[in-house]
């Protein structure tokens, strides 16, 4: 049992002050730092960012850490976006919908969209075969889906925050 204090799904994010958001953009860019090294980029004494890291994890502001996996080099050599539409009368169970997708083995993440189309259903296949049967079977072939376009990904290009900004304040500040 943790003695950590979980933050209520409705409470109001809490704010933040510039040394958590340097503190989070270290973080995002190299996930793997150790404290006493996050704590001298950022700085301040290392007890007090293991005191300020876990107080954003205890927020929720961080969810977690991952490892990116190139999952090509695994043998999903295929990449697609499918789009899905429910049927008006299957609305009510969206949530439902996007939950028993994300237990497919080959679904990344399923995003929930505004527009013409429900969906947005990122997964990895070994061929196209298996992308085939992803999408007849567990798209196609369920009632409450109306329409899906499948579009095969070329190349995941993925931004670099260092190379963009220097600060999610920048970020902010960003204009076209």
């Amino acid at each position: 049992m943790s003695d950590r204090i979980v933050r209520r799904p409705d409470a109001p994010p809490p704010r933040l002050d510039e040394v958590d958001e340097r503190i989070l953009w270290v973080l995002a860019s190299d996930a793997r730092i150790p404290n006493n090294r996050l704590a001298a980029a950022v700085g301040i004494a290392p007890s007090t960012c293991l005191v300020r890291v876990r107080a954003l994890e205890d927020a929720g502001i961080i969810t977690g850490y991952r490892a990116e996996v190139d999952i090509a080099r695994l043998g999903f050599s295929i990449e697609a976006m499918v789009s899905v539409r429910v049927h008006a009368a299957a609305r009510h169970e969206l949530r439902e919908f996007a939950k028993r997708l994300l237990r497919v083995p080959v679904v990344l993440d399923v995003s929930f969209l505004a527009g013409d189309k429900d969906f947005l259903v990122h997964i990895a296949c070994t061929s196209t075969e298996q992308l085939r049967d992803f999408v007849a079977d567990e798209l196609s072939g369920d009632p409450s889906v109306a329409t899906t376009q499948t579009s095969i990904v070329f190349e995941r290009l993925v931004a670099d925050r260092e190379l963009q900004a220097r600060s999610y304040g920048e970020l902010r500040r960003w204009q076209a």
